[in-house]
Order: structure tokens, then sequence, then C-alpha cells
């Protein structure tokens, strides 16, 4: 899809239509190879291709290009969702016209579109575009971080909070196995969320450094380009600081899984305390001796029974008093 935007609105033109005199941002959007031929031809410079784009260097992602300035920076989507993932995007800019490259539905492009269709000003020129989509861009990148933080804090209070139980609310329910994992699970999905936006954050430092150094010194952005790295570094700040909560985070509920896990074996340790001393005394009462004092006795079977209770609850009721219980 082509779309043109302009500082008198924005269109769409099909494959072999000229580009309007007025065209300042084509936003190639899935593009076709004949979309991408139209648009080199039309405007004299070249736009990275998807295989082109897939590549890591800085040389093939941040070079000039017959007088134009191509970036190509990764960009996350889907923060606010339980899909996110990141996907390459390349700017253009030209003298006169700002070309966007994306094989993906970026939220963050809508937005802006929604700006120009208020104030199609937005659009007069190229580097006015740019810095326009990129701020977009941040204030997109910022809200899905706040998203991940309001996350961290949901499972901070959900890994820390037990319900309580019982009649008079005394009694605290043990977190269970599938609620841990549950949590796990979500710390997971945060941590994913994270790296992406982490390297979003990155990924279009670099491009608005190297910008930076590449435009033109009358065209006007070192202002704007050094706001929107102050706010870039903000929110490097602000993932930092979530990062941290979440590696906490992690290492309290494995620990509280290593508590959970103990309480289960202290439980069989209680019931081998309880059990192994009645065992014992009916282990001797079990013996086969022809003489035994208390085989002819009439209270040898209810004395044995109460040895036997004894033995159980005894070492119980010491073990509870010396608090290793």
């Amino acid at each position: 899809m082509l779309r043109i935007f302009s500082a008198t609105g924005h269109q769409l033109i099909g494959t072999g239509d000229a580009l309007p005199d007025d065209a300042v941002w084509i936003d190639l959007c899935n593009p076709t190879p004949e979309e991408e031929s139209q648009v080199e031809t039309a405007l004299g410079f070249g736009v990275p291709t998807a295989d082109e784009m897939a590549e890591i260097e800085t040389s093939s992602r941040l070079y000039v290009d017959n007088g134009a300035i191509v970036m190509t920076a990764t960009l996350a989507t889907g923060l606010i969702t339980e899909t996110p993932e990141t996907v390459p995007v390349s700017f253009v800019l030209g003298a006169r016209h700002l070309v966007t490259v994306r094989y993906a539905e970026i939220r963050s492009f809508d937005r802006f579109v929604a700006q120009l269709e208020r104030a199609p000003g937005q659009c007069g020129n190229a580097p006015m575009a740019l810095m326009g989509l990129i701020d977009a861009i941040v204030d997109r990148l910022a809200d899905g971080l706040e998203h991940v933080g309001r996350e961290v804090d949901q499972i901070s209070r959900a890994a820390f909070r037990r319900a309580e139980a019982g009649a008079h609310g005394r009694q605290l329910q043990r977190r269970s196995n599938l609620a841990l994992q549950a949590l796990l699970t979500r710390l997971g999905a945060a941590q994913d969320g994270l790296s992406k936006a982490r390297e979003s954050v990155v990924s279009l430092t670099r491009a608005l450094s190297f910008l930076q150094f590449a435009a033109p010194k009358d065209a006007g952005l070192s202002a704007q380009i050094k706001t929107q790295v102050r706010d870039l570094a903000s929110l490097a700040d602000q993932a930092s600081f979530i990062g941290s909560n979440l590696t906490f985070l992690l290492d309290a509920t494995l620990g509280l899984i290593s508590i959970e896990q103990t309480a289960a074996q202290k439980i069989f340790s209680v019931a081998s305390i309880v059990f192994l001393p009645p065992t014992l005394v009916a282990g001797v009462y079990g013996m086969n001796f022809q003489h035994m004092p208390e085989l002819g006795w009439q209270l040898g079977y209810p004395m044995a029974l109460g040895i036997m209770l004894a033995a159980a609850v005894l070492p119980y009721a010491i073990f509870r008093w010396r608090g290793w219980l």
C-alpha cells in the first residue's frame, strides 16, 4: 500500500500513478517491488528492501544514499497486548520527501496520521513530518513502558498478598503451585515486552544520533533531535528501573516456590515424627515371644494403645513447644 501525505491532506495512489507535486511523506506499508521501483524512479534515491531492513550491521542500517539519509530502526509493537514483537522500519529523508518503509501495522503511525487529519500543517515539509512521526513513536513507546510498569506492580501485589481464610481470618492460605507458575508466566511476558521496548529505545537513539550528524544544518532539526534523545534517555532509565523490579520479583517468586516446597517437605517430616514412635511400639508388641508379661494381662491392649498415642503426641508437642514446627 502506498499512501501520500502533504500539507493539504493524504491519499492512496496505485501502481504506475504519478506522485503528486505536493507530496511530502510517502508511506510504504507492505510494498510490492513495483511500488518500491515506482517511488525510487520518482524520487531519484533508493529505498531499503525487506532483506536490507533485516540486516543488523550499523553500516547497513544508517547511511546516506544519493543525498538521502537512510535510517532503519527496530520498533516495538504490541507492548499493550499479550503478543509484543519488534519490526524493522526504514526512514528515508530526502531534500523534499520523507519515505517510510514497513512490513507491519504500527499503531504509532496510525496515531500520527490521525494527528495529520486534524492538523495537516504538521506535514509541511519532510523534516517536520519525520520529527512528528518520531515524536508519535516515542509517545507510543512511553505508553507501552507504562503498561509494562503497571503489570509489574500487579505482579508484585499478587506475589506478596495472601488471601485470608478461617472463621476469624487468623490463618493465611498458602500459594498453590499453579498460582506460582502463573506468576512466573506473567513475569516472563513482562520481561519479553520490556526487552523489546529497550531494544526499540536503543535503536531509535542510535538512529537519531546518526540523523543529528548527517542532517543539513539548515534543516533546523538539532533542537528537536536533542529533545527526542532526552525523552529516549528517560525511557531507558524507566526501563532499567522496571527491569530491576522484575529481577527482584523473579528472585522473590523463586523464593516463594522454595518456601512452599520446604513446607511440603515439612509435612512429611511431621508425619514421620508422629507415626514412627507408635510404629516402634506396635513392632515391639507384635513380636512372637512366648514370655511377654502383657500378653496375658487384661489391660495390656489398652496400655499398648495408650503408649502409642503418647509416643505420637509427646514428640509433636515438644517440637511445637521448641518452635521447630
